[in-house]
């Protein structure tokens, strides 16, 4: 839910810059959607301690594969509407899950298919918006365990709203200094920054074994 004004906040700043793909971005978004959707509605029934180990070992393979700075074969190129529904019904679901609306996904599958780095992350923040308001939708429907106040399903109010105003008012300084770092950089860095985020994963997922 945070990751919606997160993402609006960035993608903004990359429209702005003219650095989204759209024709991309509107191939994919729909099936993203639907991943992102039936992963709100499924995650409370799924292991907590296995999610995060699954997720954190993907996101392991990825950021070694970008700070490499692994290249693609020159000659690959995004296939069609056919071919984009499993890539974007996968990459919405493990987005929705992660809670990360599609960017740890994203990127890097656009990048596979020799989409420029700063395209990129561009058409990321800008799918990531819609990408995230159906996974809220999913996770605020999915659960109606608690009855708490500041409760909408499992989605906390109250803390959202403290990371929403920091993500908003940050988000757009950090789009500007990406466009002013290479793509070789930024895409190391983005690779760093999955390592980053897989090590906590697998860490919490570790904790939650040990206390059962």
């Amino acid at each position: 839910a945070c990751i919606i004004f997160t993402s609006l906040s960035a993608a903004i700043t990359q429209m702005r810059a003219g650095k989204v793909r759209w024709d991309l971005a509107s191939k994919l978004i729909m099936f993203f959607l639907l991943g992102s959707f039936a992963a709100g509605l499924s995650a409370p029934s799924i292991d907590a301690s296995l999610l995060r180990a699954l997720i954190g070992l993907f996101l392991i393979f990825v950021g070694v594969v970008m700070s490499l700075n692994w290249q693609p074969n020159p000659e690959r190129a995004m296939p069609g509407v056919i071919g984009s529904v499993p890539i974007g019904f996968t990459g919405g679901y493990v987005s929705g899950i992660a809670g990360i609306a599609g960017g740890n996904v994203i990127v890097p599958t656009l990048v596979y298919f020799n989409t420029p780095m700063h395209n990129a992350t561009a058409t990321s923040s800008t799918m990531g918006i819609a990408i995230a308001a159906a996974g809220a939708v999913g996770y605020a429907l999915g659960s109606s365990s608690t009855s708490a106040d500041n409760m909408l399903g499992l989605i906390d109010l109250s803390t959202g709203l403290w990371i929403v105003i920091g993500a908003v008012i940050a988000a757009p300084i950090g789009v500007k200094l990406a466009h002013r770092v290479s793509a070789a950089k930024l895409k190391r860095v983005f690779g760093l920054f999955l390592l980053l985020v897989a090590g906590r994963m697998l860490y919490t997922s570790w904790i939650l074994l040990s206390s059962t």
